[in-house]
This record gives C-alpha cells, structure tokens and sequence, in this order.
C-alpha cells in the first residue's frame, strides 16, 4: 500500500471484489476456497493505530472489516456470524456468483493491459480468464438455475464480452492508476479500518474516477444506482488523498445479462449529505456486530441462493 493514503499498490489479480487476498473462509470463490475478503491483517508495509481493529481481530480474526462483511450482515445477520465468524464453509456456490467473478475476471484483465502498455487482450483470452473462475469449483457444488446450464452462461459471457470489447467503455478516458487496487483505512472512529478493492481507478485532469463493474439481469434504474452506490462512497472517502483538489466521482460499468447484452455506465458525484448517511450506517452495522447480535432474516431472494441452508435450518439460538 502506498504509504499515508490507505491505497495499494497496482496488483491487478483479477478478481473484482471488495475484498483481499488468503486468510480463512468465504466470498467470491465460496464452497471449499478460503474468502477472498479475507485480507492479511495488516498489508505489507504498514502498521495500524487503530484500536477498533484488535476488537475486530478477536471476533473474526482479521483486524478490518471489509464492505461485503457490511452487506453480508444487513442482508442476514446469521449469515455473517456463519461465514465471518464461525469460519464455516458453504454447502453450495451459485452460478451466477461464478458468473459475475468469471466476468469480473475478463474486464479486468483487459484493463490490466491497458495499464501495462500491452496489447488488448482478445476475446478468446477473455474468455480463457472468465472459464478460470469456474476451475475452483467442483460442479456438484455449483448451483443452477432452473434454465441455466454451463454451457448456456459460457454462450451468454462470450456475448457479455463481445457486447463489451465492441463498447466505448471499453476505453479508458484520462489513464489507468490501478486495477483491483487495495485500499484501507479508518473512515469512523471506533471502527475497524475499512479493507476492500477498487475494480478500476482512472484519473482525467478534473477527475478521480472509483469504477465498480457489475453484471445484471437488465438495465439498472436510478434507484438502484442510488441504492449500490453507497461501498462506492466509502472508498471515495479513503480515496480522497490521491489527488487532492479533484472531484471523486463514482462510476458503475454495468454489464446486462440479456439475450443481447449492453454496457451501461453510471458516473455520480460524491456528494456529503450522502456519505455522512453512509457513514452512520457503517457505524450501526459495526455495534451491532460487536454486540453479537445475529439472528436469521427469512427472504425469498436471500435464501434461495444461500450457502449455508443447512446451518440455518440447524440454528437454534
């Protein structure tokens, strides 16, 4: 990490998360591969003054707390305590989180190129990028929808990219800084340093841009820009010190998973009242962690796809 900004160095590992490298148990590459928000506890280089972050080393031993822990815990309480706490491994992996990774994967390898100085990246090597994201897994622990097969998503990726390569968002406006970029520090006092990684940070001579790739099922509306937007925020706040003076703008690259796919992009503004909203529920999210409180929260979406069924049908309190 660079030192004083709580930003990373330019690792470009290709795999588009909030989260870090090895540790021990959950996210993007679930079922039997250890979390990938699981980041070394304190990166390379630095130290931390934090107390907050002793408190959240005893209770999950990592002494951060990463943005997909946040959205993990506000959708279900005891699926956090499973995944973070009690390190417990997920029975299933859905199709559509290896998707998204595999996805994840392709972009951002281009991306790399570009802040290589390479060569653009084909769409047959992307695609060799994106099938990587499916090796982790065996198949019987993968989760299909009721139309889905592997071969079908492996069909619509090569339209996702062929969609995306033919976009101009494929390009870059001003020049790459990092991609799958690390970046930490303490946002709220009191609570443990905020840990992730940025998919694409870019800068043009008005602007720092935070980019976070996304695949849907259709065309975003403005609720739901309004309503991802707020991991982005919290970075924006760590990013700040990169380049002073610049407006930080947040940006969403949203790629639909329809029968012919497009690539949409979102760009907002920081703004204030908005952070300071996002701040106080990081907070409230945190003390309700620390305080232990972990209970089911029952939802058609939620549990579906959830991992840990079995778990929660054997929880009793």
């Amino acid at each position: 990490m660079i030192a004083g900004t709580g930003i990373g160095t330019c690792r470009g590992t290709g795999v588009g998360l909030d989260v870090g490298p090895g540790a021990a148990a959950e996210t993007k590459s679930l079922a039997k591969s250890p979390p990938p928000d699981l980041a070394p506890r304190t990166p390379a280089g630095t130290t931390s003054s934090n107390p907050a972050n002793d408190t959240a080393l005893k209770l999950t031993g990592r002494d951060y707390i990463s943005w997909s822990a946040i959205s993990t815990f506000r959708t279900c309480p005891l699926k956090y305590k499973f995944r973070y706490i009690d390190g417990l491994e997920e029975e299933t992996v859905s199709s559509a989180l290896v998707f998204g990774t595999g996805i994840h994967t392709a972009i951002e390898q281009h991306f790399q190129a570009n802040l290589a100085g390479e060569k653009q990246p084909t769409l047959d090597q992307l695609m060799f990028a994106y099938r990587s994201a499916w090796l982790p897994h065996e198949p019987e622990q993968v989760s299909f929808g009721s139309r889905e097969t592997r071969e079908s998503l492996d069909d619509l990726a090569g339209r996702m990219l062929t969609a995306f390569l033919a976009s101009k968002h494929a390009g870059v406006n001003g020049r790459v800084l990092g991609v799958e970029e690390e970046i930490r520090g303490k946002l709220v006092e009191g609570v443990p340093d905020l840990y992730g990684r940025v998919d694409l940070l870019t800068e043009d001579r008005d602007a720092l841009a935070i980019t976070d790739i996304k695949t849907s099922r259709g065309k975003w509306s403005p609720e739901q820009v309004e309503d991802s937007g707020e991991q982005l925020m919290l970075y924006s706040k760590l990013a700040s010190e990169i380049s002073p003076g610049k407006k930080i703008l947040t940006r969403f690259l949203v790629l639909t998973k329809t029968k012919e796919p497009v690539v949409e992009e979102h760009v907002r503004e920081v703004e204030l009242g908005n952070l300071q909203r996002t701040l106080a529920g990081f907070e409230r999210v945190w003390r309700a962690i620390e305080s232990g409180v972990f209970y089911p929260a029952p939802s058609v979406m939620a549990c579906a796809g959830c991992g840990y069924r079995e778990a929660c049908r054997a929880w009793s309190g």
